[in-house]
């Protein structure tokens, strides 16, 4: 008796084992097929190369192609609704950046809510953007634009890429914390409001660093600040602007999410391998080459960023009221 009930614990102990490792079985394996990441910009941007960078190290890594799609359009929805949409097994992932985060409040019909419907994996970088002038503008330093801007209310007009933008939801919230008032001039990319910049149409544009920043250096434009919360390694002798508007942060940031619900331990080995490959010496110069500061930790530490952003983009763009195009 006693040896049939010794058996029977020893089957039920393998038995209430077997969920554990039916679960731990496909991140051990993982991936044995191809990886899509999805990205919400066409080929050839920050965005793009950013998640090419990212998928090629991880193919070399894990043995398994990750293959870079692109699906531009409506500001990123396109592309965040394919991942959202798509099986949550860890074969479809998602290049997330600011966009989302701004998306979530500036879209009123979205069909998906990107905290409830995705998954945080792993932050990849942040980027500044910096406040860029005219050399003919006539304030040489952030104080001197506000007193400027104070002095001429609605005579300066900020441009950007587009509506919701990262530049022009930098430009709202440098406005909405210092009380001045610009006109606003939305762009078909930034590429063009730059080129307006440069002929004095416009006067400031809280331009993207990979963007601005050779004409910063040839002396075309001239920096004010950059939008990070700390000194640009790019413009090391650029302030921030939280120097002056304590508080003040707006950058540029890139990560990896999948949809809900996808196996925490897949999450986990993801998480892992990109923070391998943020620790890389070669990996960590390309990000820098691009202006960004590695943004490695845990999957809740990304997923805290998420959160933080999209409530303080949809500050921004209700006081704004920002409407899309």
């Amino acid at each position: 008796m006693k040896l049939l009930r010794r058996r029977f614990l020893h089957l039920a102990a393998g038995a209430a084992a077997l969920p554990a490792a039916s679960r731990a079985a496909p991140a051990q394996a993982y991936p044995t097929r191809p990886v899509r990441i999805i990205v919400g910009f066409a080929a050839g941007g920050g965005v793009d190369i950013i998640a090419r960078l990212m998928g090629q190290y991880l193919s070399q890594r894990l043995g398994q192609p990750f293959v870079i799609e692109n699906r531009p359009g409506a500001g990123t929805n396109i592309g965040t609704e394919v991942v959202v949409a798509s099986p949550p097994d860890g074969y479809t992932l998602l290049l997330a950046n600011a966009a989302n985060a701004i998306n979530a409040t500036l879209y009123d019909n979205l069909s998906f809510n990107f905290i409830r419907d995705t998954v945080p994996v792993a932050g990849i970088i942040r980027v500044a953007n910096v406040m860029v002038v005219n050399p003919s503008f006539p304030a040489k330093t952030v104080p001197e634009f506000i007193a400027y801007a104070k002095a001429n209310p609605g005579k300066i007009n900020m441009a950007s890429g587009g509506k919701g933008d990262s530049p022009h939801m930098s430009g709202e919230l440098f406005k909405m914390m210092t009380g001045i008032d610009m006109v606003y001039v939305p762009y078909r990319g930034l590429a063009p409001a730059l080129t307006d910049l440069l002929g004095g149409q416009v006067q400031v544009i809280f331009g993207t660093m990979p963007a601005s920043i050779a004409y910063v250096k040839a002396g075309k434009l001239r920096a004010l600040a950059v939008t990070s919360a700390t000194r640009a390694e790019l413009l090391p002798d650029i302030p921030s602007l939280n120097v002056f508007l304590p508080g003040y942060e707006a950058s540029q940031w890139y990560g990896i999410v999948a949809p809900k619900n996808t196996p925490p331990e897949i999450v986990e080995k993801l998480n892992r391998e990109i923070n391998v490959a943020l620790a890389d010496p070669t990996m960590k110069g390309r990000l820098a080459d691009l202006g960004g500061a590695i943004m490695s930790g845990s999957p809740a530490d990304f997923g805290k960023l998420l959160a933080d952003e999209t409530e303080k983009w949809g500050k921004v763009v209700r006081s704004a009221n920002i409407k899309p195009d």
